[in-house]
This record gives structure tokens, sequence and C-alpha cells, in this order.
């Protein structure tokens, strides 16, 4: 297009320039589908068609993706997706997964820094917003999944805590700390009740796995909480960032992703490969479970995602840290078996999903594990967000591109 018009190619700071935006701004619309670039033979420096940057800053158009997904873009320092991994406030988030706790990394996206061992602030909640979260989950029906249970817990904390619309930083990290202990303490526990003041890893193991917990399976179910910790503008951080950016307190901040995240494309995609997972008796049976399933014209979830084309490393990483610790498992057996016989047939790699299912799967954890592993660890990148919400503190309010009868036809 750009030779169409006669006009050279702009660099990365004339292009920002044009738009009047930061050059890591420009990088979120390449993230989101809504730009392109050309990268130059080394890699360090990337080119942009004039023409292209043009249509993305005439007012009022209607801005259409590669992807049919609605444009939003919002400034923010947490999470880059870039180099085909995400990235948390510059620091690659598998390094960190294999390197620093949820507990630290959480610190981390909230304030940039990392806690002080000796010094690091409590992770518990007070006890009557303990027994207030408890009671309110014990009048579920038995069949409720670790999500929905997680929904209520959250508004019954929420309840309990009179000053939860003081919204200076120091205060939402100290109500964080204590939302995500009290969504975990108030799991009914179908294994051995966790150690008293352990990691939120060891809490979350207690309330899932029946399975007593062997420190190396923590380490993994830890790691994938560090994985899933944000996403940049994933469909749930989109709600709680409205939410964050007229104000709301922090849980109902998190009520608001709890509700999104809850959706079978987003958090409860996992729901469906954990019952695929339980279905395959024997690891023989992997492509015939699958047939069946695509015969019936199911689709199959876990595999490809659109931000990753060349595999998304967030599975990687927790399949392998998987594999390493559960060898000899039938269990794992089984996963690795379904994997074979995708690959065999040409499906795209295994997405973070997938690999939140495995170690469900794997661990024996009750139905809908995967999808609370995810939850709780999405909150503390929905706090993240919402503390830059509060600190710009202007309403997100989108515009519509009308598309009904003119009006007064």
């Amino acid at each position: 297009m750009a030779a169409e018009r006669g006009e050279r190619r702009l660099t990365t700071a004339e292009a920002a320039a044009r738009l009047g935006v930061k050059p890591a701004t420009l990088y979120a619309y390449v993230s989101r589908g809504l730009l392109g670039r050309e990268r130059s033979s080394d890699g360090r420096t990337s080119t942009f068609d004039p023409a292209e940057i043009d249509r993305l800053a005439r007012p009022g158009r209607a801005r259409r993706g590669r992807r049919p997904t609605t444009d939003l873009v919002v400034p923010s320092a947490l999470t880059a997706i870039a180099q085909g991994q995400p990235w948390y406030r510059g620091l690659a988030v598998t390094d960190l997964a294999a390197t620093r706790t949820f507990e630290e990394v959480a610190e981390w996206l909230w304030t940039g820094q990392f806690p002080v061992p000796l010094a690091a602030a409590p992770w518990r909640a007070g006890e009557a917003a303990l027994d207030a979260g408890r009671r309110a989950q014990a009048a579920l029906p038995s069949t409720a999944l670790p999500l929905e249970r997680i929904r209520v817990i959250a508004a019954a904390l929420a309840a309990g805590d009179e000053l939860r619309l003081e919204l200076r930083p120091a205060a939402v990290t100290a109500a964080a700390r204590s939302l995500i202990a009290g969504l975990v303490d108030c799991l009914p526990h179908p294994g051995p009740p966790p150690a008293v003041g352990g990691s939120i890893a060891g809490r979350l193991w207690g309330g899932l796995s029946t399975l007593d917990p062997e420190p190396d399976l923590v380490g993994v179910l830890d790691a994938a909480l560090v994985l899933l910790a944000d996403h940049e503008l994933a469909a749930s951080t989109v709600a709680a960032r409205v939410a964050a950016s007229v104000r709301a307190d922090p849980y109902a901040v998190v009520s608001a992703g709890l509700a999104t995240v809850s959706g079978t494309l987003h958090g409860g995609a996992s729901l469906g490969i954990e019952a695929l997972l339980d279905e395959i008796d024997r690891p023989e049976l992997s492509a015939t479970v699958v047939g069946d399933r695509l015969r019936r014209g199911e689709r199959l979830r876990g595999f490809g995602h659109r931000l990753y084309p060349d595999g998304d490393p967030r599975a990687g990483f927790l399949l392998a840290r998987l594999r390493a610790t559960a060898a000899g498992s039938p269990r794992m057996a089984v996963v690795d078996a379904l994997l074979e016989a995708t690959t065999r047939r040409g499906l795209p790699e295994p997405n973070v999903d997938l690999a939140l299912a495995a170690l469900a799967h794997v661990t024996a954890m009750t139905r809908g594990a995967a999808e609370a592993i995810f939850a709780v660890a999405r909150t503390a990148g929905w706090i993240a967000h919402a503390l830059e919400e509060y600190d710009r503190n202007t309403p997100i309010r989108p515009r519509a591109v009308y598309t009904g009868p003119a009006p007064g036809s």
C-alpha cells in the first residue's frame, strides 16, 4: 500500500508519533491484530504501512482487526505479549514460573517490586470473613463446581469488608491478599486440610484434590498460578477494568472478572477437556474417544491459540513440569497419548486450557478444578489492572458502531 502511494514505510517512532501514542501502545495494536508490521532481517526493528496507520488514526471509524473480535485498546504497563510469550512488567512469564512463587509474582504485578521475604505481608483473611465465606458456599448444592463456590465466596467476603471502597494502592493490595486467601481457604476440602499459613498453591490444593499434597506437584500448581496470573486484555480483564474505571471496589472488580471467566470461550474451556480426559480409560483408547467426539460434531477444545501461532508457551512449560513430576503416572500416560494422537492428525499445539485440565486430571482434582485454578490465578491480574484504572481515574466508555435503522425512519 505504501508503495502505491509513493510513501516509504514508517519506523516505530514515526508510526507512534502519527497515532499520538507510545511505542508500547503501538505494539499492543499489533498484538491485538489491529495493525500489521514487517520485521527487519535481524529482527530488531519493525516498519509499518503508513496507509494502515492512517486508517487506524481516522476518527469515528469502525475498527476492524484481522479477527472477529471487538477492538478496545487500553494503555497498560502490566503484560506484553511479544516474542511468542507473555511478559509481566518486562519479565518472561516462563522465567517467573520457574523461579518465583505466585505470591511474589502477584506483588510484582501490583507494585513492580518483589516482596522482601522477612517483611512480606500475610496472605490470610480474618476469621469473621472466613466464617461468612464458608457458610455462603456451604449453602450451595453438593454438585456446585469450585468456580461457582468461588463466586459466592467473593460476594460474602465483600459484604464483610466495610472499608472496601478505600482505593489507595496499599489498601487495595491488602484487600487483594485477604480476598485471594479467602477464596482459597473457604473452599471445602475433599482431602486432608492444608497447613495453616502455607502457600496459596498448597492451600488451593487442599480445596481441589483428594490426594495428599506432594511438594513437587504443589510446585507445578504454583507454576500454573504464575503462568495464568495475567494475559493482557482477555475478556475477563476487560470486564474487571471497566468495573474499576468507575471506582467499583476490588471485590466488585474481581466479581466482574469471575462472571466473565466462567464463559466456555474463556476459563470455562477447560471443563470440557477435563471430561474428555476422564472419558479415556486407557492410553490406547485416546484416538477412539477423540474420534467419537468428532463424529458427534463436538468441537475439540484445548488446541491452538490465536496469539501463539507457534504454540502456547504456558502450556509447553506446564506440561513439561507435569511430565517431569508425574513420570510413570497412568493418568499422565493418558494425557500424553491424547497429545500423540492429536499431533499425528496435525492438530495445533495444546494451549494452556488443556495443560490446566491435564494438571487437574493427573492430580485427581475435583471436577471443575482447572477453571478454579484459572480464576484464582487471574484474580491477581484483575487487581493489578484495577490499580491502573484507579490511578487513571477515567471511566471506560466505548462507543458503539450503530447498524440499526436510521433514527426517525
